[in-house]
């Protein structure tokens, strides 16, 4: 069974049976879908030196608790929200 290295909470890498649900680039802090616009146009560019810095994370809480914030292309909305008060915008997920 394949298994997917993904970061927790605490910002250490743990195996899991399941992918990911969102991607990250540790250099810049940031998630987003796995499609996204921005990373999919990164690594085109720089493929060797994105993979270095990319992280995968369960679920968005996770990402939030491990100190990430959202990307401003794929998730749009939710970094609005977030860069208004991301304290406001963590305690939705009880952060």
């Amino acid at each position: 069974m394949k298994q997917y290295k993904l970061l927790g909470a605490d910002g250490s890498i743990y195996l899991s049976d399941t992918p990911g649900e969102y991607g990250g680039n540790s250099k810049q802090r940031v998630y987003g879908r796995m499609n996204c616009g921005t990373k999919l146009a990164s690594m085109r560019r720089f493929p060797s030196k994105y993979e270095q810095s990319r992280v995968f994370f369960a679920d968005e809480k996770t990402a939030l608790a491990a100190g990430y914030r959202p990307c401003g292309n794929c998730l749009r909305q939710k970094y609005k929200e977030y860069m208004a008060d991301p304290e406001a915008y963590k305690a939705k997920f009880d952060l």
